[in-house]
């Protein structure tokens, strides 16, 4: 691998983990018309642990109040003090995030009639010579996308009263119940399981089919994010074995500060497009890009090979 390649891919780990156009997709696309051939996993994971970087500087004052606050919960439920009705608002995040991230444990299930989990059945989905699934996932985003904004002007539109009883434009709700974590957590389960439906998209689009405000849903994919990313990368790193060590030193190391610079930007974009309610531009973005990549996935399974570089399938 290049450093040219290397920061190729940086760039597109960076812009498309936060942005709702979905990482995997856009890199399993890209690997694919460029002809880049990964040595194993470890690539990969660098590159995660760039974004991961990155959205903990952005959220670095939220993050701390939560780590302070876990400690602070589990001296409670030690001393018997832990009542759920009298929780703070950060203890409610995080309990909400604990939540949020369980049905990630599903991905670990075995899928009957087969030796693989469900997790394998996802890495196999990322890894084929094919873009029609990364095409149709496209697609998917798009539709939860253009359901999301419209829920969210559906709230906007409803009239409620603020604390001086005047009768106000709603933005949606700022608190996240049960019910919100689990489904946008089995959500970011699905998106975990199937490249080219963004993890951030579907998230952020489901918390707005729930009522949430945009900012709260935005804030609160971006953090379960954090989690997700780390464990993601925890449980491929025994996968490493001795592969990603032909890569080089310099790729690696242009890759990850790339992508960490490019998510921090990614993440500082987003959070203005949506307080400027402009995710619509997103919307057509993966419902153009998802359109043509599904026509050449198509196109190249009738003919059996690889449009952009001429080998098989």
């Amino acid at each position: 691998m290049t450093i040219f390649d290397a920061a190729l891919q940086g760039i597109i780990q960076g812009a498309t983990e936060f942005l709702p156009v979905s990482s995997s997709g856009h890199l399993s696309i890209s690997q694919h018309m460029f002809g880049i051939q990964l040595p194993g996993i470890l690539f990969d994971i660098m590159l995660h642990l760039g974004t991961l970087a990155a959205v903990i500087f952005v959220y670095r004052q939220l993050v701390w109040r939560l780590i302070k606050e876990f400690f602070s919960m589990c001296g409670d439920i030690v001393h018997k003090k832990f009542k759920w009705s009298e929780m703070s608002r950060d203890r409610r995040l995080m309990m909400m995030l604990i939540i949020g991230l369980l049905p990630l444990f599903l991905l670990f299930l075995p899928i009957p009639g087969t030796d693989m989990k469900i997790k394998d059945f996802s890495e196999m989905l990322g890894s084929d010579s094919s873009i029609l699934m990364e095409g149709l996932s496209l697609l998917l985003t798009s539709a939860l996308l253009f359901l999301g904004i419209h829920a969210n002007k559906q709230n906007q539109q409803k009239m409620v009263k603020n604390r001086e009883g005047k009768m106000v434009p709603s933005k949606g709700r700022k608190k996240i119940h049960t019910i919100d974590a689990l489904v946008i957590g089995l959500t970011q389960c699905m998106a975990a399981v199937f490249p080219g439906l963004s993890r951030s998209g579907s998230t952020l689009s489901v918390g707005l089919l729930r009522g949430i405000s945009q900012q709260t849903a935005l804030d609160y994919s971006f953090v379960l994010g954090i989690p997700s990313i780390a464990a993601a990368a925890l449980v491929s790193l025994k996968d490493i074995g001795s592969t990603g060590e032909s890569i080089g030193a310099a790729p690696l190391i242009v890759g990850v500060i790339v992508s960490a610079i490019v998510g921090f930007l990614a993440i500082k974009l987003l959070r203005w497009i949506v307080t400027t309610n402009k995710m619509e531009i997103f919307a057509y973005y993966t419902l153009i890009a998802g359109g043509i990549v599904t026509v050449l996935g198509i196109i190249e399974h009738i003919m059996g090979k690889n449009l952009f570089t001429g080998l098989p399938l």
